[in-house]
């Protein structure tokens, strides 16, 4: 381990000299504007000063600073950037609550139950969603200067990640911004390399007059991750920790792997595209008003009946392909999967085309507060798919009837959405969405309460339909599911604690019990989800933050959680020689024993077994993230729970992510944030 060593005090060393010499634009040195006396509303009019810390502020020429913020796509509440520095999962694609197959980019799975409640039209593959952008985390923002972010992270056995944005304000009524994140991971497996690949571009344009604005979003995603199917002989990793990379695992030709940071090719694995080109404007009827400054006039505009339309057109294809199918591979699927090709090559192939029209209509009644609407809808959408790039299926389409409320009120003591979607005819014909939220204030030091509800009917994804190319062996004519959904939440700022509560009923739920079959229950489930986050401040610099999940199951559902989900973290956290804020420390992740879910690489898909239980030691990393002004960085020793003390100072004692798949031993991280205004 001395090598190690050598490195870990190295990065520390490097760690101390960045923080001593570092010198960076404070960006959270915001001004006002200079004695105009002007700010922005979260609609962009002018307004006084002290109308809020939403507003975007009118920028001093002089200042080196920049007022930021934003919105995530379809939600009208303004945001700024979260600045904290505990937290890596904030950082990361993979969010704490999910663990992946043993690489970075590999396929995923959630420890809590987080069934899709989405209806309509579904392709049916989403191991890889966490890592991919979307429309729904798409960030719209406001700047008053170029905003530029660059990231970049290393971490053993050369796994790398690198990420961009650049957004602007070419006018005050022209945003663009870019963005881009590469991951790829080689893995200490044959055969495990996995890479990410995602671009998003959103551009925003609205008239002079306010009265038409555009929206253009574009979003690329790549997913390609060889699988390995696990390893032939866990046992064998005992005497072979130190060269896993030879050891042989179910899927994958030897000769054709090796590990290379720069290889991002596929020969036995999954590649997933996906793009979409979002396009949305409206066009605005209501009342011109006018704000007198001392120097100038300036115009304004309140919407009050909105005309819209969204274009939607997106390509959706995932495929799984083995193309060295020799003797011995041959024999593999035959032992292990219990599946017989009679070719030298497998490849299951599934590619949609989407495009909607949606045509909506907006009512404000209120015309100082665009949080509070009324939106009726109707839209047409047509599919097409096409399988093993040759079998074409034309001619499908849906037709749907959308409605909704929201009312976020000026006091924002209360906040109500309420929303639901009808499938009148067509693929999906019905299938329908129904939700509603109301949030209240109780009080500035008691907290806010949020109660809601949400029931959904959807159609069986189209994995499961005999079109699909993939070997789900069998197919027939599944019912819709029916997800209902209870849920309340308190939140109290002051004291730092929050209480989420899901209560789930689900009828005719849809899951896969082996590598190739599907299964509808029969019975109706119900699951009971109860969350609860707190900060202990153990002293003036130490803190401790327990996040705590309980997931009671009654009767015998086909799915597997843990009983008790829990992540801690314990962190030495302060400001120091002015500008150094830093956080240390350690985090830990544990879940109670239970069944957890088996992996088919073929479909893409987790699959329920009930014939191992998982045991594993809780997961230890420990953390030392720092910023000096808009300059970050992290290092990270991860799994410290692999110490396998009978063996010595040795990291060889991994845990298990299910039948055949171990966890990364002794895994270091070490990253980097810069922030830049130009």
């Amino acid at each position: 381990m001395r090598p190690m060593m050598r490195i870990i005090l190295s990065s520390l060393v490097l760690l101390m000299v960045v923080a001593a010499n570092a010198q960076m634009i404070n960006l959270n040195n915001t001004r006002g504007a200079g004695g105009s006396g002007l700010s922005f509303d979260n609609q962009g009019r002018p307004m006084r000063r002290g109308s809020g810390s939403d507003s975007l502020k009118k920028r001093d020429n002089l200042a080196d600073s920049i007022t930021i913020f934003f919105r995530y796509f379809d939600s009208t509440r303004t945001r700024r950037f979260d600045s904290t520095l505990n937290d890596y999962s904030l950082r990361s694609p993979i969010p704490y609550t999910h663990y992946n197959m043993g690489n970075m980019g590999s396929a995923a799975q959630s420890y809590l139950f987080q069934p899709r409640m989405l209806p309509g039209f579904d392709p049916g593959f989403h191991a890889f969603d966490i890592y991919n952008y979307s429309l729904e985390n798409t960030r719209l923002f406001q700047t008053t200067r170029p905003y530029t972010e660059f990231n970049y992270s290393l971490a053993s056995s050369a796994e790398q990640m690198i990420s961009f944005l650049h957004t602007q304000n070419k006018k005050s009524n022209f945003n663009f911004s870019a963005e881009y994140r590469f991951s790829n991971a080689p893995g200490n497996l044959k055969n495990q390399n996995a890479s990410i690949n995602n671009f998003r571009f959103t551009s925003r344009y609205q008239t002079n007059n306010k009265r038409y604005e555009g929206l253009l979003i574009a979003i690329v995603n790549k997913n390609a991750a060889a699988e390995n199917g696990g390893l032939e002989n866990e046992a064998r990793l005992d005497s072979l920790f130190n060269n896993a990379f030879e050891l042989p695992t179910r899927l994958g030709r030897a000769g054709l792997v090796s590990r290379n940071p720069f290889n991002t090719s596929v020969n036995t694995g999954n590649i997933y595209r996906e793009t979409t080109v979002f396009y949305r404007h409206h066009y605005d009827i209501g009342q011109k008003d006018s704000l007198v400054t001392d120097s100038s006039v300036i115009k304004l505009f309140y919407p009050r009946l909105r005309f819209e339309h969204d274009l939607n057109y997106s390509t959706r294809q995932y495929r799984f392909f083995d193309y060295n199918i020799e003797s011995v591979n041959s024999e593999r699927y035959r032992k292990y999967f219990n599946f017989r090709n009679p070719n030298d090559t497998i490849q299951y192939s599934d590619q949609w085309n989407r495009l909607s029209n949606t045509f909506s209509l907006i009512s404000y009644p209120d015309k100082k507060n665009l949080s509070q609407f009324l939106k009726l809808g109707v839209t047409l959408e047509n599919i097409k798919g096409t399988f093993q790039d040759t079998t074409t299926l034309a001619g499908l389409y849906n037709i749907y009837a959308s409605g909704e409320y929201r009312n976020r009120t000026k006091n924002q003591v209360w906040d109500m959405e309420a929303r639901g979607s009808l499938y009148i005819n067509g693929l999906n014909a019905g299938d329908y969405d129904a939700f509603i939220s109301l949030k209240r204030m109780l009080s500035k030091k008691t907290g806010y309460l949020t109660v809601g509800f949400n029931n959904v009917n959807r159609s069986p994804a189209m994995l499961f339909d005999r079109i699909s190319s993939f070997p789900i062996s069998n197919r027939t004519d599944y019912n819709k599911q029916n997800l209902t959904r209870l849920f309340g939440k308190y939140e109290n700022p002051q004291q730092r604690l929050s209480i989420t509560g899901n209560y789930y009923l689900v009828s005719n739920y849809l899951y896969f019990d082996s590598f190739f079959t599907a299964r509808q229950a029969a019975t109706v489930f119900n699951v009971l989800q109860i969350s609860l986050n707190k900060q202990f401040r153990l002293s003036r610099k130490w803190n401790w933050y327990s996040e705590i999940h309980l997931q009671p199951l009654t009767g015998q559902p086909p799915v597997n959680l843990p009983l008790i989900f829990t992540r801690n973290r314990v962190a030495f956290e302060g400001t120091f020689y002015r500008n150094l804020q830093l956080s240390t420390g350690l985090e830990m992740i544990y879940h109670t024993p239970y069944e957890r879910d088996n992996y088919s690489p073929f479909l893409g898909q987790f699959f329920v077994q009930n014939g191992t239980t998982f045991s594993n030691r809780p997961d230890i990393h420990y953390f030392m993230h720092f910023r000096i002004r808009s300059f970050q960085g992290f290092f990270r020793l991860e799994n410290l729970n692999s110490l396998n003390i009978k063996k010595g100072f040795e990291f060889t004692q991994l845990s298990r992510l299910a039948d055949h798949y171990r966890q990364l031993g002794l895994w270091m991280r070490f990253g980097l944030w810069w922030s830049f205004v130009n």
